[in-house]
Parts: structure tokens; C-alpha cells; sequence
């Protein structure tokens, strides 16, 4: 298998690009057709294990096989041949904690878990056109689970009662599933559903504003995030920073600076503006959406690296 080297690791030729859900703009529900899943707050992770050949990798071929050790080492122990899909999450106070995985360098004597929930292959053979309830069900009859390794459970039909249990335990949500859905690698599909308790989500840093006199290097980050293939502005974020993150945020994007706004439909720049490439994308914890599309009391949580 070859490699190509890019920043902050090294990123396989060739790889499954996971199944993405959407993201649901409506309440937890009960339906007797659908499954549902914690929502993890991790990065997503495909394993296709092979003995020594082993690999575990982010869902755009970022190689695992080093940032996660304990994870791939166990992996690499399972005597199965299979592909599994799943998330890499990281545990601060016995919750999943996404800024703890996302500085693991710092807080690997912190708890982590590969928990896996689907399977695309088994054996050579094809599990992508089998219904997501069987596919399941040959996961859990395979799986060699560890304190590292864990199987993802869910309910059947009671959506409301698992959010509202998520929601006790300020997790960030579930996720719901057709039972006869079929996986599509690389594919946004509405049989999946992503139901947030709070709402965060990815966006690309697009430049930055002028910094004030409480605080060095920038005041905010300027965010955009995409509509029907196109990337629209959604306002800044200027919360959630620490010093020494702002620095290294800023010798990020700081060489990404343009002259020209990167939008698809570009917005005029406003006084202290300043425009970068999007090439970083980030997570965002914020109240709502205005009507005129920006982020309402955001806070900045991390960079999306697996991204």
C-alpha cells in the first residue's frame, strides 16, 4: 500500500471513505423502522484488519496507526479478517471529551476506545448491501471487545427515551438509523440521522479579524460552512481560545492569508477582516442559527485534524 505524506501525518492512497449522516432538523423520535446509537463526540475511524497488516485510519485516509497505539495494537491482536467502522473517542471524568482526543499527545493517560459500529466486510465478503441490522449482528458475533474495543449498542424504536437519557448525561446527542439501511461508502445518506442535544458543528476558518487590545494575535475567527456544494459565510467565533492556542492557531493560517474572499458568493469585508484559504476546518459549540445565517454565542472547541 502506498503513502503520501501531508501534514501532521501520513495519509494513505488508497481508503473507505466512510457512510456520513445528516444532520436533522427535527426532535428525537420513536419508530419501530429505525435503530438508534449514542452520538460519540470523536473522530471517525475505519480499521480493516489483516493481522500485521492491520491499518486504522481517519474517514479522509489520515493514518492512525501511530497517533492511537493502544487502539491499533489491539486491533492488530483480533484474528479477524473484517473492516469495521467506528469512533475513536476519548474519556475526561467518564465522558467523551472532544478536546482530549483532539490534544491526545498531552492527555494520553486519559482512557480512549475504538467503539465500533457497523461492518463492511467479513471474510472478503461484501456487507455493504446487507440491511444495517444484520450487519450488526455479524459485528457483535466477531468483535473481540477489550477496555479498548468496545461494540456500539443501541435501542430499537424508543429514540425519544435514549435522547432524553443523552441529554441527563449532557452528551452531544444520537444518532438514528433505518434498520434496512444499506451502507454507501463516501455518501451523506437521510437514513441516517444525526439528533443534537447541543448544537455543534464543523466549519472552515476563513480568515480572521484584527486582534483587540485584551488579547494578542487575533480577535476572531471568520467561519463558513457548506450549502448545497457551496461555502456560505456564518460569522465569526472569538470564544474558547487559551494564549497559547491563539498562537498556534495564528501561525496556521496566518500564510493562508488572500486578498480575495473565498466564498462562493463573496460578502464584503468589513473593517480589521482578514481573508485565508480554507484549508482548516474546526468544531463550533453555538446556540442557534440566525436567520441571516451566523453562529449565535459561539465558543470555539478544537480543530477538526481528521479533516
Amino acid at each position: 500500500m502506498k503513502f503520501v505524506k501531508i501534514e501532521g501525518g501520513v495519509k494513505l492512497s488508497q481508503c473507505i471513505a466512510p457512510m456520513s449522516a445528516t444532520l436533522s432538523d427535527e426532535p428525537a423520535f420513536d419508530d419501530p423502522k429505525w435503530l438508534f446509537e449514542i452520538k460519540w463526540d470523536g473522530y471517525r475511524a475505519v480499521a480493516e484488519l489483516n493481522g500485521k497488516d492491520t491499518r486504522l485510519y481517519s474517514r479522509n485516509g489520515l493514518s492512525y496507526n501511530k497517533a492511537y497505539p493502544k487502539i491499533y495494537n489491539e486491533l492488530v491482536k483480533m484474528k479477524v479478517d473484517a473492516v469495521l467502522d467506528g469512533e475513536v473517542v476519548v474519556f475526561r471524568d467518564g465522558m467523551p471529551s472532544f478536546q482530549a482526543i483532539q490534544n491526545y499527545k498531552s492527555t494520553q493517560n486519559l482512557p480512549i476506545q475504538f467503539i465500533v459500529f457497523d461492518c463492511l466486510q467479513h471474510n472478503g465478503k461484501d456487507l455493504t448491501k446487507f440491511k444495517l441490522i444484520e450487519r450488526k449482528e455479524i459485528l457483535k458475533s466477531i468483535l473481540q471487545q477489550s477496555d479498548v474495543i468496545k461494540y456500539c449498542d443501541h435501542v430499537e424504536e424508543d429514540g425519544v427515551a435514549l435522547f432524553e437519557q443523552a441529554t441527563k448525561m449532557n452528551l452531544e446527542g444520537i444518532i438514528a438509523k433505518r434498520m434496512d439501511s444499506k451502507y454507501y461508502p463516501d455518501k451523506r445518506s437521510k437514513e441516517w440521522l444525526k439528533i443534537k442535544n447541543v448544537k455543534v458543528d464543523d466549519f472552515k476558518i476563513i480568515g480572521w479579524t484584527d486582534s483587540k487590545a485584551s488579547r494578542q494575535y487575533f480577535g476572531a475567527l471568520l467561519l463558513a460552512r457548506e450549502v448545497d456544494g457551496q461555502l456560505v459565510y456564518s460569522g465569526e467565533v472569538g470564544t474558547g481560545f487559551t494564549n497559547d492556542l491563539l498562537k498556534s492557531l495564528y501561525a496556521k493560517i496566518q500564510p493562508l492569508e488572500v486578498n480575495e474572499c473565498p466564498l462562493d458568493t463573496p460578502v464584503k469585508k468589513e473593517k480589521g477582516f482578514h481573508w485565508a484559504k480554507p484549508k482548516y476546518s474546526c468544531q463550533v459549540q453555538y446556540v442557534e442559527m440566525t436567520d441571516d445565517g451566523h453562529v449565535r454565542h459561539p465558543a470555539f472547541l478544537g480543530l477538526r485534524k481528521d479533516k
